[in-house]
């Protein structure tokens, strides 16, 4: 069975997002879009919260098309679009680029998904993964530390009655200042 990974950006102060929602702060260069697409490529699948797959849904369809897109733009274009897509969802009754809609998190119907999809699966959105950590379906932790402090924003971990003993796998640093922390469940 693939692991389950979430993947985060977040201010030094905890922060996914500012107070509007904006994501204008985040420094993906060149190095660090290789890096996602490195990561991302052989994964069996996406879950994504419905924001979160909106954002992407907006945009990566059909950024290759875009003559001003790089090379690692072009390349995760094919990668989103090409993956199978799973969004967490109430309120869309349908999505497409091969995505399938579910409306709640139901940990048995997670394990099922995550052992016939074929590879780890990537899970993105804050609100997406404070309800996976609640029902400890989440083996693998990595954050992407941006150099910035907002000061005010949506914070990236709700209060939750819920402890995780995490390992620290491994660290990075890019050249634009971004600190990966890779983390492991410590039972895992």
């Amino acid at each position: 069975m693939g692991k389950i990974m979430m993947m985060m950006s977040v201010s030094v102060d905890g922060f996914f997002a500012d107070p509007d929602g904006g994501l204008d702060w985040h420094l993906v260069d060149e190095e660090l879009h290789q890096h996602f697409n490195a990561l991302l490529a052989p994964m069996g699948a996406f879950f994504d919260g419905r924001v979160t797959y909106q954002l992407m849904a907006d945009y990566w369809p059909t950024a290759d098309q875009d003559p001003a897109a790089a090379g690692p733009e072009v390349e995760f274009a094919r990668i989103w679009r090409d993956m199978p897509k799973y969004v967490f969802s109430r309120t869309l009754d349908q999505a497409g680029w091969n995505t399938t809609v579910l409306r709640e998190v139901v940990p048995d119907e997670i394990r099922e998904i995550a052992a016939r999809v074929g590879g780890d699966i990537a899970l993105g959105g804050a609100v997406l993964g404070a309800t996976f950590l609640e029902h400890d379906l989440v083996d693998e932790l990595r954050l992407y530390v941006h150099p910035v402090v907002l000061g005010r924003g949506r914070p990236l971990f709700q209060p939750s009655d819920r402890r995780h003993d995490l390992r620290l796998q491994r660290t990075r640093t890019f050249g634009n200042g971004v600190v990966l922390l890779h983390y492991v469940r410590r039972d895992g």
